[in-house]
């Protein structure tokens, strides 16, 4: 049985199968495959390889194989006046196997597909700035990753808020989930925000309410979000009375419910604040921030992540047990000792002198 998928989408944006399989094939070359086409490509920083079509690629998907092949096009082969295509692919595959290639193998490939072009997705920041109507982007390069005492849990509820798609569509419900992320100032809050982002390859919108003139305003930013991604309102306890004769925080969330409710949104809400005791309780509410992520003061498991982030140290140092004592003993947060473990190259010296740092809070502490 053959297949020819043909690389042309005739203006359609989203991929053909031809483009899938083509960036899905190169994974599945072994080493004995001996003509490859080798570049790269603008705005990447990675050599890419790609097929020729010299030599098929043998493909193996449960017990059936699989053989692709990049073949030139002519115009006569062209069933479509404006297609501009000069090549296509091939599939080969026993016949007996054709329904378990149209709903399983194919769709793997397109899966597959998707997955990766997640993986090289780069993510970007979005700001209102001080221009109206228009999101100013940069990238976001932000090392963080989900390495918080809390991450299984996180990670468990990003993946149930992603599966429940068919849920939120019958229960009439916009397709969103809101956290509330509260602590002390230098807890880890934005960490965590990015940390969420390079999960879910979202971008992230962070809105500042004060640069938002009326309800117009707001809306405008709300549509020029993409489809999937995370908005971020920091500081949500100071909105209370700077915000009431613009717009109110329940009238901001109405519309937002308002938008998302249709054109198949996917979207994270995240509020932070560094007093959560002065936030309006009708906000607090199931709903609104689903929720609540407490990032306190670092203890000793938390500052073993941050020495493998910050000193490359994996596995144990003999300092490790004198610091985790010390850091019961004092409230500290993870920028400040994060500032501290930047302060030297050498991982034992940079150490010693936190060490010595916490000592000194924990002698002031005693004298108060």
């Amino acid at each position: 049985m053959r297949f020819h998928f043909r690389s042309t989408s005739f203006g359609i944006a989203k991929p053909t199968k031809s483009q899938a399989a083509q960036d899905y094939l190169p994974a599945r070359i072994t080493h004995c495959y001996k003509s490859l086409k080798v570049g790269k490509l603008m705005q990447q920083k990675n050599i890419v390889v790609a097929l020729d079509g010299k030599q098929e690629v043998v493909d193996q998907f449960e017990d059936i194989k699989l053989r692709w092949k990049l073949v030139e096009s002519s115009k006569e082969d062209s069933d479509h006046p404006k297609s501009s295509e000069k090549h296509s692919l091939t599939l080969t595959f026993d016949e007996k196997h054709r329904e378990k290639v149209m709903n399983k193998y194919i769709p793997h490939i397109l899966s597959t597909y998707h997955a990766m072009q997640a993986a090289k997705r780069t993510i970007k920041i979005h700001s209102t700035g001080g221009s109206r109507h228009c999101w100013q982007k940069t990238k976001l390069t932000h090392p963080a990753s989900m390495d918080f005492q809390q991450k299984h849990a996180i990670v468990d509820d990003l993946d149930r808020f992603l599966r429940r798609k068919k849920m939120y569509k019958k229960d009439g419900k916009p397709w969103k989930r809101g956290y509330l992320l509260y602590g002390p100032q230098g807890t880890g809050k934005y960490s965590l925000v990015v940390a969420m982002a390079n999960y879910l390859k979202f971008d992230v919108y962070d809105l500042e309410l004060g640069s938002l003139c009326s309800n117009s305003d707001l809306m405008c930013a709300l549509r020029d979000m993409s489809n999937h991604s995370i908005v971020v309102i920091e500081d949500i306890d100071c909105y209370k009375e700077v915000n009431t004769k613009r717009f109110t925080l329940s009238g901001l969330l109405n519309n937002m419910d308002d938008l998302w409710s249709s054109g198949g949104y996917k979207q994270i809400i995240i509020f932070t604040s560094n007093h959560r005791e002065r936030i309006d309780p009708a906000l607090l509410c199931l709903g609104r921030k689903d929720m609540h992520i407490h990032l306190s003061f670092l203890k000793g498991n938390a500052f073993r992540i941050l020495a493998s982030n910050y000193l490359g140290i994996e596995g144990h140092h003999p300092l490790f047990e004198q610091i985790k004592g010390l850091l019961e003993k004092v409230e500290v947060t993870p920028a400040v000792v994060a500032e501290q473990l930047m302060s030297n190259e050498d991982p034992d010296v940079a150490l010693e002198a936190l060490v010595k740092f916490l000592k000194e809070m924990d002698k002031e502490k005693a004298c108060i």
